[in-house]
């Protein structure tokens, strides 16, 4: 299927505004729409919240004829002027009731002629239903404009809606030898100032960030998004098997400690737990593999929360770990042109690890970038 300069650029357009609701719209993916005719935009829009109204109805409503509104115009309808116009959406226009109604019984009434869809809904229980439908109305339906794009754009929704796991991405900042810290423990801080900031917008968009125990009791972090600008706080989880972290610590202490949730075992005291529940900290008890959380078991009750992305920012052990277990989806090292040396200096990836190099995690799509004085390495797992 072929696809015109013009498709491309409004297209384009869509995953613009499509961004425009990156770290708000889950567990719902982010979509951009734009309504076209004659050559020109006459309604755009996308989805900015899970509950609201989905992107498709969002252009038709915001469509010039609707700017000049009457009450005649229908809340979810464009108007007659859309007979000839084309539709550009990211993904394909739901067919069923969720949170709202579906979006393909107001474009068949909208009177919209011709639709272009970047990708199919990646929901089994969905996919090509709304084209199947929109194709009996009588609409021109074209899918796989700049899919990839499209594609990429909700990496995370597209994981937690076909397996129930939450897209993984590990985050380390370390010195050129792979170093997260000094012998001693210092670690403040190896990354610069303009790293600093994209790590933070990183948390803005995620659903949660995830630290273990350890970097909990050493660094006493905050795991907000303070250095960017942010919309929303991500959630923030704690793995700690055996309730080791202080009660005294800023994620179980200061405003946002109902943002945070303790993945824990039997192991835990249950004094612990109970003072982080009045706290209103939730307190998850999992089940344990080798004397530590199962971390699938682990990610699988996340997912079964609507937590469709998390950040991982450390520690060592606890990357390792979920490198060892293959749960990791995506990494992003930071990487500062220091040496830190000394074999008791921590490692960005602890755990187990391989015993032979033909067992070694081959990464793909690897990328670098320059950020201020560091380098950003950015993988697929």
């Amino acid at each position: 299927m072929s696809f015109s300069p013009a498709d491309e650029r409004w297209m384009r357009r869509a995953l613009e505004l499509a961004r425009g609701g990156a770290g708000l719209t889950s567990p719902n993916p982010m979509v951009g729409a734009v309504i076209v005719r004659n050559g020109k935009i006459v309604g755009e829009g996308f989805h900015r919240r899970a509950g609201e109204p989905h992107a498709e109805i969002v252009a038709l409503r915001s469509t010039l004829d609707a700017r000049r509104s009457t009450s005649k115009i229908p809340k979810n309808v464009g108007t007659r002027t859309l007979r000839r116009a084309t539709l550009y959406v990211t993904l394909e226009p739901c067919c069923t009731h969720g949170r709202t109604p579906p979006c393909t019984d107001a474009i068949i009434v909208s009177g919209i002629r011709r639709v272009v869809a970047a990708t199919p809904d990646p929901n089994p229980k969905h996919s090509g239903r709304g084209i199947k439908l929109l194709r009996r109305a009588g609409i021109c339906v074209e899918v796989g404009l700049l899919r990839e794009e499209a594609t990429r754009l909700n990496e995370a929704f597209n994981k937690w809606i076909v397996t129930g796991l939450p897209f993984v991405t590990v985050k380390a900042a370390m010195s050129l030898d792979g170093k997260i810290a000094t012998r001693t423990g210092d670690s403040k801080w190896i990354s610069s100032e303009q790293s600093r900031k994209l790590a933070h917008a990183m948390r803005a968009t995620a659903d949660a960030v995830m630290v273990g125990s350890r970097t909990v009791i050493r660094d006493n972090p905050q795991l907000t998004a303070r250095l960017a600008p942010a919309k929303r706080q991500p959630l923030r989880i704690i793995v700690d098997s055996r309730g080791q972290t202080p009660l005294t610590a800023r994620v179980y202490s200061d405003k946002f400690r109902g943002n945070t949730i303790v993945l824990t075992t039997k192991a835990s005291k249950g004094g612990w737990r109970a003072t982080l529940e009045r706290r209103g900290v939730r307190v998850l008890v999992l089940p344990s593999r080798g004397g530590k959380i199962d971390l699938r078991a682990a990610l699988r009750e996340l997912g079964r929360r609507e937590i469709t992305s998390v950040l991982v920012e450390g520690g060592s052990e606890l990357i390792g770990a979920l490198f060892d277990a293959r749960l990791v989806d995506k990494l992003a090292f930071f990487y500062a042109p220091k040496i830190i040396g000394g074999k008791d200096a921590p490692p960005a990836v602890g755990g187990v690890g391989i015993a032979r190099i033909s067992r070694a995690l081959e990464l793909k799509s690897p990328a670098v970038e320059k950020v201020g004085g560091d380098f950003l390495v950015t993988a697929r797992c």
